[in-house]
């Protein structure tokens, strides 16, 4: 289990990991590590160090050019990982794959590495700098010394531990109550009257409860479909995976009983898309749509039911140790008696629904075998040390930390990792290849562990992928087939039809009234929150009053690669006006979906006074990589639309620099920040899932750059949007 603590404000992050690799022949095995997070120096020891002074056989720095990627849950000899890699942006060669036994261990490394890379490395002239020669080959490319202090400044302000509000949208709730039942508050959705999809056509229904137990313990429960469902969900019959798409995806198929189905109903089974993912609170979402899959057709002794949307919200209360669980279905049961459905769709739904009160049972009978604070994800862990006496073999715990290295031995570590043992692949080495840590056996860790529900044909997939080179290759590989080349079809898919040559700026029509689909107009300011004046004193957020641009125009393109640099291309909207040689600036957001097809969302906001007159964006405008992605924010709001794509999105604001790939394109009257959506397999996974339904979605948007000091605040929209039914098969194709 890993410990987290904090001396002398210096983070220090140990525990038991897992290094993923791939063999000569391409089959992924697992080598469990210790390792040692202190300040900028990560080390990895093959057994657990007895000392601070003790020297790591291998070890590298963390700085702001090393990035976290999130990959999920994985089965590699049916032992289940929560996958996490670290990779150097300036260098996708330099990469390393790590594996914790839980999703919450998972979530406190990845939390550990992105507050040690935000705070950009040791600087030059500290006490635990290393030499100007030897530090710079691991930052970005574009750093440099004149950049420091808008790289770091706003470090001092986490957002991770500033930003409490749940939401950074006002916006009315869709759920009103109707009852309760079993202990259960009940909800249904009001239905839309202006939505063009057929998801509402059966009502949305939301039961809602609180649980004794953790959000992890009850997620493990949730993603089971093994024997231990049957101990709380009566609908459950059996299930199964189908295909593992990736860390986050999968398609299960799930058999229903029949004797809780009215009389005479025959039996139901689903066949579902199910995505995962963790909030930085604690908070897990599961969500479910019905798919079809060409390995498990319908069978004959079922009718297969069509969920349009539904899932499970699992919120950490209480400081974790209890929950509240949101379960929502939407869901054609598929009669073929039409007087039979308005009453029966609701009453078997309701009925399915009750699994919440099942669940809540389940969890008070348990309720000492479920020790709270060891998982809840809301405190730092205490530092806790396993050290095994060699005379007489008693395991001690202890909770005090060593005082931990000197500023001299310290720094002679960072010297040592800077000229040896820098890289993150150099933890890779395969020399040790065959040794490993012995793990307990499978009866001692069955009770607690995760048991693996990938079936022997998921398995040989997952444990028998070729070896990549590069992690863009990796992403596009992994893209395709949970894309492009998948063996399911969303229900919601639909046909693409062709356009005509684009002209850059015009290929996405604006319409005030909202009415038309697949167009665009600014959305209203008032919906989104922004840090106040005060806000390093109180934490409160206020309506934002307007926009520092204005929306001009935008792009809704495809093409068979990414398409960069759209403010750059002659004939374009930006060029058009550098021609005129005015004082129009551009700030174009292009969010880039690779596959097979790559879909390009462009957006261009454009002002005409002086950006210097604006020093937080003059700042951002000239400063370098890192500083940008530590800045650049975006809030997300699905104001119409399915819950399941509601659920997915959110409305958090995000710093999109933390999770996904940015690159930058900076020309004489404009600024391009290019939004890879592939480098990222939990974005992926949403928008993917939007990607289903988005003809029927109205998504507004607001970009800002976050203020983290007190001459910063307050805080000001860039710009916003809302984009009407969108459609990809009217996306504009690129002609070269």
């Amino acid at each position: 289990m890993a410990g987290c603590s904090q001396s002398g404000g210096e983070l220090k992050m140990e525990g038991w990991l897992y290094i993923i690799r791939s063999n000569r022949i391409g089959l992924q095995y697992s080598r469990k590590r210790y390792f040692v997070l202190e300040a900028h120096l990560l080390n990895c020891f093959k057994s657990m160090p007895i000392s601070s002074l003790q020297e790591s056989g291998r070890s590298a720095i963390i700085d702001s050019s090393i990035r976290v990627t999130d990959n999920g849950r994985e089965s590699i000899h049916r032992k289940v990982f929560f996958i996490f890699t670290l990779y150097n942006s300036s260098n996708h060669n330099d990469q390393l794959k790590l594996g914790a036994s839980s999703p919450e261990e998972a979530a406190r490394w990845i939390h550990s590495f992105q507050e040690a890379a935000l705070k950009g490395g040791p600087r030059p002239g500290s006490d635990v700098a290393c030499s100007k020669s030897r530090w710079q080959s691991f930052r970005l490319s574009s750093s440099s010394d004149s950049n420091h202090n808008n790289s770091i400044d706003w470090t001092l302000y986490p957002t991770t531990k500033m930003d409490r509000v749940t939401s950074d949208v006002v916006a009315p709730s869709p759920w009103t109550i109707f009852g309760c039942q079993n202990g259960l508050r009940l909800f249904k959705e009001a239905k839309d009257r202006d939505s063009h999809g057929k998801w509402d056509d059966h009502p949305a229904i939301m039961a809602v409860g609180v649980v004794d137990g953790t959000s992890e313990a009850i997620f493990q429960t949730l993603m089971s479909l093994g024997p231990s469902r049957s101990e709380w969900d009566f609908c459950f019959y059996k299930g199964s995976v189908v295909e593992h798409l990736d860390g986050h995806t999968d398609i299960v198929h799930k058999q229903l009983y029949s004797d809780w189905l009215p009389w005479g109903m025959k039996r139901r089974d689903l066949l579902l898309r199910r995505y995962w993912r963790r909030e930085d609170d604690g908070t897990y979402v599961i969500l479910y749509h019905s798919v079809v899959h060409k390995k498990c057709p319908p069978q004959k002794s079922y009718v297969r039911a069509s969920l349009k949307s539904g899932g499970y919200v699992i919120s950490p209360v209480t400081e974790g140790k209890h929950s509240v669980v949101k379960h929502m279905l939407a869901i054609d049961w598929k009669f073929w008696k039409s007087y039979l459905r308005t009453s029966a769709v609701r009453s078997i739904t309701i009925r399915m629904l009750e699994r919440v009160a099942a669940l809540r049972e389940l969890f008070k009978a348990k309720q000492g075998n479920y020790p709270t604070a060891d998982l809840s994800s809301g405190e730092l862990m205490r530092n806790v040390r396993l050290h095994q006496s060699e005379e007489d073999g008693i395991v001690d715990m202890c909770t005090e930390i060593e005082a931990g290295k000197t500023k001299e031995n310290m720094n002679e570590a960072m010297e040592r990792a800077s000229s040896e043992h820098s890289s993150l692949v150099g933890l890779n080495d395969a020399a040790d290849e065959f040794f490993d840590v012995p793990e307990p056996t499978e009866h001692d860790r069955a009770e607690d562990g995760w048991a693996s529900d990938f079936g022997p044909e998921v398995y040989s997939q997952d444990t028998r992928q070729l070896k990549l080179s590069t992690a863009a290759v990796f992403v596009k590989k992994i893209h395709d087939l949970a894309v492009q080349k998948r063996g399911y079809m969303d229900l919601q898919d639909m046909t693409r039809e062709d356009g005509v040559c684009c002209s850059y700026g015009n290929t996405l029509s604006k319409d005030p009234t909202c009415t038309l689909p697949c167009s665009w107009t600014a959305a209203e300011p008032s919906t989104f929150l922004i840090r106040g004046k005060n806000y390093l004193e109180d934490q409160k957020k206020f309506k934002a009053k307007g926009t520092l641009m204005q929306m001009v125009a935008a792009d809704w393109l495809r093409s068979d690669k990414r398409e960069d640099d759209l403010g750059g291309r002659p004939g374009g909207i930006v060029q058009k006006y550098a021609a005129r040689g005015g004082p129009e600036f551009f700030f174009i957001v292009n969010i880039q979906v690779p596959g097979s097809t790559t879909y390009s969302l462009a957006l261009y906001y454009m002002m005409n006074t002086p950006v210097e007159d604006s020093p937080l964006l003059h700042n951002f405008v000239n400063g370098d990589d890192a500083y940008r992605n530590s800045r650049f924010k975006l809030i997300p709001y699905i104001s119409k639309g399915s819950w399941i794509v509601k659920q997915s999105v959110g409305k958090k604001a995000c710093l999109i620099g933390h999770a996904l790939e940015m690159n930058y394109f900076h020309g004489k009257n404009y600024l391009e920040l290019g939004i890879d959506i592939g480098s990222s397999t939990v974005a992926r996974g949403v928008v993917n899932l939007v990607l289903g339904y988005l003809n029927n979605l109205v998504i507004e948007m607001a970009f800002l750059i976050q203020a983290n000091t007190e001459d910063e605040l307050p805080e000001y929209l860039l710009g916003t949007c809302r984009l009407n039914h969108l459609d990809a098969a009217k996306s504009i194709p690129v002609k070269v």
